[in-house]
């Protein structure tokens, strides 16, 4: 059995290697900042996921997962997925209250219960904020990373998933309607970096560049 730390640093290693998109190594620093730790014991523990084969790291090189770190990283990844789309259409948790709630329980559900999450959910693809599940067999669909910053005028989006980093931001998100799956298209965009104004569901939206920067869209015809 990982302990819970453990687990946390192979998650939060994965998620930052897979946000890079370069696929360097991660720097120790990232992962302080990521974990509001100190970087000695951001070193302390990734010695350790090196010598138990779980991270290959160097000195001032950073840290990669292995094959078994990623598989065990993934495995918590699609945990807290599941429990929270649960705790979203199940439970009624609110938009900005499931990702910490679901912070607590990856650790400890069985497999039996991931399974009967699963099957009562209906096979899902995506958390609520768009994100995908991965499989039972470790495999991930690709990430929507175009953010609705960058969108030209006149051009009509859906979007796919939302930063769910600041629980203020997904309310806000919830209250002006631009959650996954929302279609919308930009009417205006304010120039150096100004505020892009938005139709959403024949409602005119004005939205922030800080804001639009943290949605992100795809086409129109979402497969997943």
């Amino acid at each position: 059995m990982l302990s819970q730390a453990v687990e946390d640093y192979l998650k939060t290693i994965y998620r930052l290697h897979a946000e890079s998109g370069t696929g360097d190594a991660v720097a120790t620093s990232d992962i302080a900042r990521a974990l509001d730790v100190s970087a000695a014991s951001v070193t302390n523990m990734v010695k350790r996921l090196d010598q138990s084969g779980l991270a290959t790291y160097q000195s001032y090189k950073g840290v990669t997962l292995t094959e078994a770190g990623e598989k065990i990283a993934l495995e918590i990844i699609r945990h807290h997925r599941l429990l929270e789309l649960y705790l979203k259409e199940m439970l009624g948790y609110s938009w900005d209250k499931i990702h910490d709630e679901a912070e607590h329980l990856e650790h400890h559900i069985s497999e039996e219960f991931e399974t009967k999450i699963e099957e009562m959910l209906g096979y899902p693809t995506h958390d609520p904020h768009g994100d995908p599940i991965p499989t039972r067999d470790g495999q991930i669909a690709a990430t929507a990373t175009d953010p609705l910053s960058a969108v030209a005028s006149g051009e009509t989006v859906m979007i796919h998933r939302v930063s769910d980093a600041n629980p203020d931001l997904l309310h806000y998100l919830e209250s002006i309607g631009l959650l996954p799956r929302t279609v919308l298209t930009v009417v205006e965009r304010a120039p150096f970096n100004g505020p892009l104004t938005v139709r959403v569901a024949n409602a005119e939206q004005v939205v922030g560049h800080e804001v639009a920067s943290q949605v992100f869209i795809g086409p129109l015809e979402d497969n997943s």
